[in-house]
């Protein structure tokens, strides 16, 4: 069966409870593997993905069917779950109850634009903290 995305990019920003660096770097691919994974079988498309200590940031575009809550309720339930399963924190592992509010949507021109300098600076994504950080990120994509 084909699926059709209609341009609905979503940027997901997840932080962890408080902010805590939970996510160490021996873990962190695997981590992302399962995020890309879960999109994936959630007839979405993933175009980027980085998780720092505290947040993860994934660019998706999803089926109409498919609404930015349930998305990100899917990423997050499961993704906390295996966290906890596989012990990659000390503790447990919990993403904010208030889980994936979009910082912005995407056209469809910016998004590989968006995709290639996520992965290829992975700098440049770590730093993103802010809402302001965000939308000078955006200026700096749309001049590529």
């Amino acid at each position: 069966m084909k699926v059709e995305y209609n341009n609905l990019y979503t940027h997901f920003v997840f932080t962890t409870l408080h902010r805590l660096p939970l996510i160490v770097d021996q873990h962190r691919e695997r981590i992302e593997k399962y995020i890309t994974g879960i999109v994936k079988n959630n007839e979405s498309h993933l175009y980027a993905i980085y998780a720092n200590p505290e947040h993860v940031h994934f660019l998706i575009s999803r089926a109409p069917n498919v609404s930015e809550e349930t998305i990100a309720t899917i990423v997050a339930n499961s993704s906390e779950r295996f966290i906890n399963e596989n012990k990659f924190c000390q503790g447990k592992f919990k993403w904010p109850r208030v889980l994936g509010v979009p910082l912005f949507r995407y056209q469809k021109g910016m998004s590989k634009k968006y995709a290639t300098t996520s992965t290829t600076s992975q700098n440049i994504i770590a730093r993103l903290v802010t809402w302001k950080n965000m939308i000078h990120l955006l200026s700096s994509i749309r001049r590529l």
